[in-house]
């Protein structure tokens, strides 16, 4: 004869299960739910790196789709290349002589969310996260100086960062786009003699506004 085994339930999952049984989300809560549900459909989170005896490895099941997950993340193929620039990752990432896991991942995520295309985007990615870092540095700096000559010097750099972030920004969409200008025509007018006056033509020069003959 067997005897049945009697689950035993803890105070902490009572505790869990009646807290679970008693929230009702808010509508607000659900929209943003939903929303969060709607952006991570069809996005891969970044490979989550970890530091074991002093070596970085891609936490994984599997070390061959582990590494294909971060080659895809790097926007390359080549080892070597994925090496070196984790490497670079991890050193700026990191505040001490060791490697912060945590400051890695974060910059190998600010790296994912650019989604690079090729290694060239993935440099140009690895480097709009270490001029990020180092202007959130240098904005806690200036929250916290304590003279005049702090403050100038503060927010001389995170000027000079913040400016070079939005160059990065603009660099990468040319290069994504080969270079190349879009002219948009966002509305004609046709006036009594026969002429059409296009107004907010955006091309290489910025606005301007054309005559058009009309027949």
């Amino acid at each position: 004869m067997t005897k049945s085994r009697r689950k035993t339930s803890t105070p902490a999952k009572r505790k869990a299960k009646a807290v679970a049984e008693e929230f009702v989300p808010t509508p607000e809560q659900e929209e943003a739910a939903k929303a969060v549900a709607a952006r991570l459909r069809g996005k891969t989170p970044a490979p989550v790196l970890k530091v074991k005896d002093g070596s970085i490895v891609i936490e994984s099941p599997d070390e061959i789709t582990g590494a294909c997950r971060l080659m895809e993340a790097l926007g390359t193929a080549d080892k070597n290349f994925q090496y070196g620039l984790i490497s670079q990752l991890a050193n700026v990432g990191s505040q001490g002589t060791e490697i912060d896991e945590r400051g890695l991942n974060f910059m190998m995520s600010m790296v994912k969310a650019v989604e690079p295309k090729d290694p060239v985007e993935a440099m140009l990615a690895a480097q709009m996260a270490a001029v990020h870092n180092a202007t959130m540095t240098f904005a806690r700096r200036l929250a916290h100086v304590e003279n005049i000559p702090q403050q100038d010097a503060a927010e001389k750099a995170f000027n000079k960062l913040a400016r070079t972030f939005t160059t990065q920004m603009a660099a990468l969409k040319q290069y994504r786009t080969g270079g190349q200008q879009k002219m948009t025509v966002e509305h004609v007018h046709v006036h009594e003699g026969g002429q059409a006056i296009v107004g907010n033509v955006q091309g290489g020069g910025g606005s301007a506004k054309k005559s058009v003959p009309t027949p």
